[in-house]
């Protein structure tokens, strides 16, 4: 969750440490349409049992805009002692289909990362920990939620501002269970400092990610669809 920050799992792992030619083919997928109070809420589990939650919550929604607040809360104890705490809290600002602003404060066990970024001239201006300078509007945050990131090699760290490269492969269809009911998702795999799964249903909506931190499973669990 350090520096990867691939929405938090490379602190985890610290811390437990072609050529389409046709325009339906090289059509961009749509991302997630929000409504007022829409939530993701994940539940985080290491090794099959509960870490924490990872909840996105969508407000301010216009008919150009919205905002997204993540809130991650992540706690490792043996018996009454804590041997890792995370936390994270991020507000992104969209407008027009692009990132506007982002404040991020992120703190993995005393190790902290900050960002701030807003639209300065028709750029994302970054003040963080990681990164200083301009980024196109066009640039995807780390939060996941926006399905745009696996069309892409960069993301922008929710947690510490760092540029991160990316490279994405589709795997395939795949049924994740959400509530108790199966979901047909489409299976993504992100390679940076850490790999990570992530599927997508036929809405586009983020529902599941799992990813290895030294050979412990680190899952979130879709507690409902949104």
């Amino acid at each position: 969750m350090m520096k990867a920050a691939m929405a938090g799992a490379v602190a985890i792992s610290m811390a437990l440490n072609g050529g389409a030619d046709t325009a339906s083919e090289t059509a961009l997928p749509t991302p997630f349409q929000p409504y007022e109070g829409a939530v993701i809420d994940f539940e985080v589990l290491r090794k099959g049992k509960p870490f924490g939650r990872h909840v996105l919550t969508f407000s301010d929604v216009t008919e150009t805009g919205f905002k997204v607040t993540t809130d991650v809360d992540l706690t490792v104890k043996f018996g009454p002692i804590t041997a890792f705490k995370y936390r994270l809290d991020a507000t992104e600002t969209w407008a027009d289909g692009q990132l506007v602003g982002l404040s991020g404060k992120s703190n993995s066990d005393g190790d902290k990362g900050r960002v701030e970024a807003i639209n300065t001239g028709g750029e994302l201006v970054v003040d963080s920990t990681l990164f200083n300078g301009a980024l196109p509007l066009s640039t995807i945050p780390s939060s996941h939620w926006n399905i745009l990131q696996v069309k892409g090699d960069q993301m922008l760290s929710t947690e510490t501002g760092e540029v991160l490269d990316i490279d994405v492969e589709t795997i395939g269809t795949d049924t994740v269970m959400v509530g108790g009911e199966p979901v047909e998702a489409t299976h993504y795999r992100l390679k940076s400092d850490l790999v990570v799964d992530l599927w997508y249903d036929g809405q586009n909506r983020w529902v599941k990610l799992i990813f290895e931190a030294r050979g412990q499973t680190i899952e979130y669990v879709l507690s409902e669809m949104y």
